[in-house]
């Protein structure tokens, strides 16, 4: 709701709000006996609230040995918008950012994308390179790639490769029901790495929570050195 890439861990406020909601549904039940049914279905609401804040927000513990700060990125190939291959070994000498992103479908994600985006003028002007990779069809990157119409790389992780390498794969991580629109039922875990001249990682974002991601000036200070 408020186009951001990030919500607190434990969205505490929000958990505030539901449990005072249900409180109030609890109290109708000590004056009437009938009110049963709605206290009952307010009783399930709390629990998926809290089963989504506590469980399904949340990631295994992530630690890709692959992504160890001060370790070299293996060349990684990808498929680009116009279908041809695409590798990293072509920015060879450049600084690069890589935002692993979940789809279209992932709001959270689409808020980073547009937080980095905003950031063109100054990651271009330190030498960065950023692609954006998605194992999601073309088609709907294209969509994107218009929206946004920035220099940026939107690349195609086919299958997943690139992030069963990495270890950032999500098997089954798409929410159920999406497969109907086109989407394919696994993804990759939200990831941003930063590589510098030399092609090793400067700086990796194993988030183990998708509501929760690093603030954008994190991306400019670590290419300034900061």
């Amino acid at each position: 709701m408020y186009k951001r890439a990030r919500t607190s861990r434990d969205l505490k406020p929000i958990s505030f709000i539901v449990l005072g909601a249900f409180a109030l549904e609890f109290e109708k039940l000590i004056h009437d006996n009938s009110a049963w049914l709605i206290v009952f279905l307010a009783a399930i609401s709390v629990g998926l609230w809290f089963a989504y804040v506590s469980w399904y927000s949340q990631f295994k513990k992530r630690d890709s040995d692959q992504l160890k700060i001060g370790s070299k990125l293996p060349k990684l190939y990808f498929v680009g918008l116009d279908g041809s291959e695409f590798s990293t070994s072509q920015f060879k000498g450049k600084k690069m950012v890589l935002l692993f992103y979940r789809g279209n479908w992932c709001p959270l994600c689409m808020a980073q994308i547009k937080e980095i985006g905003d950031q063109y003028n100054e990651l271009k002007a330190l030498g960065a390179e950023v692609l954006l990779i998605s194992p999601q069809p073309h088609k709907f990157t294209i969509d994107l790639a218009k929206k946004r119409d920035l220099d940026f790389h939107f690349l195609q992780d086919k299958d997943n490769r690139v992030a069963k390498a990495l270890k950032i794969y999500a098997k089954g991580g798409t929410p159920f029901g999406l497969e109907i629109l086109g989407f394919e039922s696994d993804t990759v875990l939200p990831t941003v790495i930063i590589t510098d001249e030399k092609g090793y990682i400067i700086f990796a974002d194993q988030t183990d929570n998708y509501r929760v991601r690093p603030e954008p000036e994190t991306f400019l200070k670590v290419l300034k050195g900061i």
